[in-house]
């Protein structure tokens, strides 16, 4: 049953509450509205793409109560502090660099060197940062394909059931998403259009360029941010699939039991739990791919998981990590 909150005092408490314990909380922005899960947990942002039914692993917004609060996360360059100083709170979404001890789950990132975040312009919606004291990671609040919702009406017709709550503060201002610009070049990369013009950007930052689809389809086509397909982590070892065993010169990603006789294991999910096994795939690749080298191996054997439910989304992350290189 998903619950239709107010925000109020009660109804934001509510809401940070369920978040806090790793719910789903869809909420206004000025933009459109947002399914909300903690960003730092792994297993609630799995739960996002599970509730949305969205088939790839694609970089999530992380939203911050503050310009502060996103900084002390990712790399802000001079050019990110002027577009802040300038746009924050508001429909901007900037690409920046993970600081090494950035708490946001690697998931919600897509296993990327870099996050989308932004200081949504809707005071509700920053209650609720302020209350949850953590960032949040929303994509828009709909199933993946359907029409981005701007009430919470079009919330419950395609989530409900799905999602723990909506946080209902009527209807958006905006009513598109955010613009979406890669600041971590010598010159900004306009990646998805939105709710702030090109030209705004180009009177804070100077010329900015848009993102070229040839360009798009680097390493796979993981999309460096909501907006653009482009390069994003791959293990530097080959990846090998549908293993059912692996070799003393093999690392293994285990999903399940795991056979004996690898180099060394990391387990996506003892128990088979495909949430849990979502929320460590990019930690595992990166983990193995980290060992495997320094100990000599010569690849990374997967375990089968399952063709299902988030499984999909795993799968296809995976077949992408063991395509060919050219």
């Amino acid at each position: 049953m998903t619950e239709l909150l107010r925000p109020d005092a009660a109804g934001l408490a509510r809401a940070a509450d369920l978040l806090g314990g790793g719910g789903l909380v869809a909420f206004a922005t000025e933009t459109v509205y947002g399914l909300g899960a903690d960003a730092a947990n792994g297993r609630a942002v799995a739960a996002i793409f599970a509730a949305k039914g969205r088939p790839h692993f694609n970089p999530l917004i992380c939203h911050y109560a503050d310009a502060q609060a996103a900084f002390d996360d990712v790399e802000a360059t001079p050019a990110a502090r002027r577009l802040a100083a300038a746009f924050w709170p508001g429909p901007l979404s900037l690409v920046l660099r993970r600081r090494v001890a950035c708490p946001v789950a690697l998931l919600a990132g897509a296993g990327l060197e870099t996050l989308a975040v932004r200081v949504p312009a809707h005071a509700d919606a920053l209650a609720l940062l302020r209350a949850l004291g953590r960032p949040v990671a929303a994509p828009s609040a709909n199933r993946s394909g359907q029409v981005s919702p701007t009430n919470a009406a079009h919330v419950l017709a395609g989530l409900s059931g799905r999602i723990d709550a909506v946080l209902d503060s009527g209807p958006c201002q905006v009513g598109v998403e955010s613009t979406v610009l890669d600041v971590t070049g010598a010159r900004p990369v306009l990646l998805r259009p939105g709710g702030v013009t090109r030209e705004a950007i180009v009177a804070v930052v100077g010329a900015i360029d848009r993102a070229a689809p040839p360009a798009v389809a680097l390493a796979g086509g993981t999309l460096r941010s909501p907006g653009l397909l482009a390069s994003h982590y791959a293990p530097a070892l080959p990846v090998r699939l549908q293993a059912r065993e692996a070799a003393a010169d093999e690392a293994l990603l285990a999903f399940g039991p795991a056979p004996e006789g690898a180099g060394t294991v990391f387990q996506l999910s003892a128990a088979c739990d495909l949430a849990e096994a979502a929320a460590n795939l990019f930690a595992g690749l990166r983990t193995l791919d980290e060992a495997g080298r320094r100990l000599g191996l010569r690849g990374i054997a997967v375990m089968p998981v399952p063709e299902e439910g988030l499984g999909l989304a795993i799968n296809d992350r995976l077949q992408r990590a063991a395509a060919p290189r050219g």
